[in-house]
């Protein structure tokens, strides 16, 4: 029949791990008896990636070999799941082989769509056109806003779901805060063209972004989806949410975040829902149909914004129900949306957005957290990274 393990977690990412190590923590005699399955060789702390594109962190301090991570009492299986067998308690691999499992845990990320795009594969990291959602371009974004001379720097932000929903607009701030250091922002039309219908979700913190686009004079354009860039005319093709109309923006810089999905391997299986992702309750994150499945993090349609800081919430209640039902109990460990959002406004300010499924801030500093401070910044900047090496992907926070 091939492996089995008590536990199976898809993914060695920041939910996978913090799982794992959570679960081995809590309960000794299941070490030896916890799989992790992933393929990547290494590990990446991507909420950094804004201050990387921004010149304000290096990129090399973001990565780290994924059999650094994986917690002792844990077997790595290096090899992509491709099939869920879920009637069977059973996951197929690429390479053919099955593992079983009593209790599954599905935490393997979101999937980024470079060809959701059209132009943007052909046009990434060179002539302007960069992104900080991956590895490899984050440079780039540093490299296109030191080089910039003026006119249009545009930012994207797609349609569909994505990791880090303020990420898109962080990095709008960070470049009119250089332009404007450098001399060269009254030369400069930054454009924030974004396929939401505001700038922010929750009331309090979007009423103080929006007093942010205004003081630095952002162009904010909303229900705009990105759908075409045309590199050899440095065009951007946008197309109204509503109406369809199409709009075409000349660029000199253009900021894309791509449109993201759920994983193919999930979406055309049994455990996900209509739209593709795991179907899990939104409170116990237990599967609405497999008993023994359960999943967190970006892979989940979980009615909440997709961010490491909600993973910190949601990994404790996944090992706490696992836990119970191993006790044979039932999943009583409940998760309320919380997530966290770290808006960076410019160099040393940042809004710490907190907030819940029901939209309401839900604040962990005793301070008006819509207020732009320096010391939001340096908790993101020199101390969650810290946290979330040391604590989180230990399982101790």
């Amino acid at each position: 029949m091939g492996q089995h393990y008590r536990v199976v977690i898809i993914g060695g990412g920041t939910a996978g791990i913090s799982t794992a190590a959570r679960l081995l923590k809590e309960v000794k005699s299941l070490s030896g008896e916890i799989a992790v399955i992933d393929p990547a060789d290494r590990h990446y702390y991507q909420p950094l990636w804004t201050l990387v594109g921004g010149g304000a962190a290096k990129k090399e301090d973001t990565v780290r070999n994924m059999d650094q991570l994986i917690p002792a009492g844990a077997t790595w299986i290096k090899e992509p799941a491709v099939s869920f067998y879920p009637e069977e308690d059973v996951i197929q691999l690429a390479n053919g082989s099955k593992v079983s499992y009593e209790y599954l845990v599905v935490a393997a990320g979101i999937e980024i769509d470079w060809n959701g795009i059209k132009g943007l594969k052909e046009s990434i990291g060179k002539n302007g056109v960069c992104s900080n959602y991956a590895y490899d371009y984050t440079d780039y974004t540093w490299e296109a806003i030191r080089r910039f001379q003026g006119g249009n720097a545009v930012f994207t932000h797609p349609a569909t779901p994505i990791k880090c929903g303020g990420a898109p607009q962080k990095i709008a701030y960070l470049a009119e805060d250089y332009f404007t250091q450098t001399g060269i922002r009254h030369k400069t039309n930054v454009i924030f063209a974004s396929a939401n219908p505001a700038i922010f979700d929750v009331a309090k913190y979007r009423k103080a972004l929006e007093k942010v686009l205004e003081r630095k004079k952002i162009d904010a354009r909303f229900l705009m989806n990105l759908k075409e860039i045309r590199p050899e005319k440095n065009e951007a093709v946008f197309e109204h949410v509503e109406t369809k109309e199409e709009t075409v923006i000349h660029y000199e810089m253009l900021h894309v975040t791509p449109p993201m999905r759920s994983p193919s391997f999930i979406k055309n299986s049994p455990i996900s829902d209509e739209a593709g992702w795991v179907d899990v309750h939104p409170h116990t994150l237990q599967h609405t149909k497999y008993e023994n499945i359960f999943s967190l993090g970006d892979c989940s349609n979980l009615p909440t914004s997709k961010t490491g800081a909600a993973i910190r919430k949601q990994a404790p209640v996944v090992t706490e129900n696992i836990i119970s039902m191993m006790k044979g109990g039932v999943p009583a460990a409940t998760y309320d949306g919380y997530t966290s959002c770290p808006l960076v406004t410019g160099y040393n300010s940042l809004i710490l957005a907190e907030f819940n499924y029901d939209k309401e801030p839900v604040e962990s500093f005793p301070v008006d957290q819509a207020k732009e401070r320096r010391s939001m910044y340096i908790l993101k900047k020199d101390i969650l990274p810290i946290m979330y090496w040391n604590g989180m992907l230990k399982g101790t926070m």
